[in-house]
């Protein structure tokens, strides 16, 4: 084993080898909005689909929905009961698009 090795004392690193071993893409400017912006306006867009997909639902299942078969009944309160998670889903991951930590991962 060389001295080197062996020693105890804390190794010096200079800034420009530091940052040659970091992660590009940290260092990188990311396209797009800022992740607060990004989520402010989701969450604004996530408030109006839950409204607007509510209002509707009732709307529909208090008028059309009552005059069809027990089986359409069925499948159209599904659809109209689980359906806005599809488009709030999208929306959840456009909010955290470029947002991955280092210290979260």
């Amino acid at each position: 084993m060389q001295r080197d090795e062996l020693s105890c004392a804390p190794r010096i690193v200079k800034p420009e080898a530091a940052m040659a071993n970091s992660n590009p893409q940290q260092s990188e400017p990311r396209p797009g909005l800022p992740p607060r912006v990004r989520k402010l306006i989701g969450t604004v867009l996530m408030l109006i689909l839950v409204i607007v997909w509510a209002l509707s639902a009732m709307a529909l299942a208090q008028g059309r929905v009552t005059v069809l078969h027990g089986f359409w009944q069925f499948l159209a309160y599904l659809v109209l009961g689980i359906g806005w998670i599809f488009p709030a889903a999208w929306l959840i991951r456009w909010m955290q698009k470029y947002d991955r930590r280092q210290e979260t991962l």
